[in-house]
């Protein structure tokens, strides 16, 4: 284990489990690179996994059949992946995966980890903490998405809309002031004084081609304040 994946684990929910057992627990796991704009996992794939995301930020959305997206997780530096795939039966993957940053994973055997859980309580009891901090991550964001500032609505409308559109490392959103004044619900002026503090900021760059977010994780924290940024849902990361 490097130190960036040792950093992962004690930013994640397997923090508390002792070392040997940790060692048990990743005994068959493998490093896996993801490119920027790259899917890792498909709406629909039944394939049962385990990741714990090492560096980079992901993002996990469902996608309606016109098109449009809505954003359910990002998912930093010690975000677990696919732990409730361990008990759906039978398992589809509700949403898309995708990373807007060129990102490491580590994929751990979801056979051995499921198998853990039955038998050693502490794997168990990590595991429920994960999953009931996606369940509490999920019921916030509804009040976020509805009340959240104009600050907080433009940085995720950005997010959303840029990794829409995401074809390389770049995160660039193809909006008007006016445009993105409408999606989130104020007037023009609001928005120019907005980005302006963004871009005074460094939090991103105006341009012919549109905004582009020039620095996802701090853009992020604008969009989800009040959540630990593990994994944001939500939209999302530890959401």
């Amino acid at each position: 284990m490097d130190d960036a994946e040792r950093k992962a684990f004690a930013d994640s929910h397997l923090r508390a489990l002792p070392a040997q057992t940790l060692a048990r627990l990743i005994e068959r796991a493998r490093r896996r690179h993801v490119a920027a704009g790259d899917t890792l996992h498909r709406a629909g794939d039944d394939v049962r996994h385990v990741e714990l995301v090492v560096r980079g930020l992901v993002r996990v959305h469902a996608t309606a059949p016109d098109g449009r997206t809505l954003t359910l997780r990002y998912c930093h530096a010690g975000a677990l992946l696919g732990v409730p795939s361990l008990y759906g039966d039978p398992f589809v993957m509700p949403a898309n995966t995708q990373a807007l940053l060129d990102t490491d994973m580590l994929a751990m055997d979801p056979a051995r980890v499921r198998a853990m859980a039955d038998q050693d309580v502490a794997v168990a009891k990590a595991l429920l903490f994960e999953l009931s901090e996606r369940t509490m991550a999920f019921a916030s964001e509804i009040g976020g998405a509805a009340f959240g500032n104009v600050r907080q609505r433009v940085a995720r409308h950005l997010l959303d809309l840029a990794a829409e559109r995401q074809r390389d490392a770049r995160l660039v959103a193809p909006i008007t002031q006016q445009e993105l004044a409408d999606a989130v619900g104020t007037v023009r002026e609001v928005i120019v004084r907005t980005l302006r503090e963004l871009r005074r900021e460094g939090l991103l760059q105006t341009g012919r081609s549109g905004i582009e977010i020039t620095d996802a994780e701090r853009m992020l924290a604008e969009a989800y304040p009040r959540v630990e940024h593990r994994s944001l849902t939500g939209g999302v990361p530890h959401s």
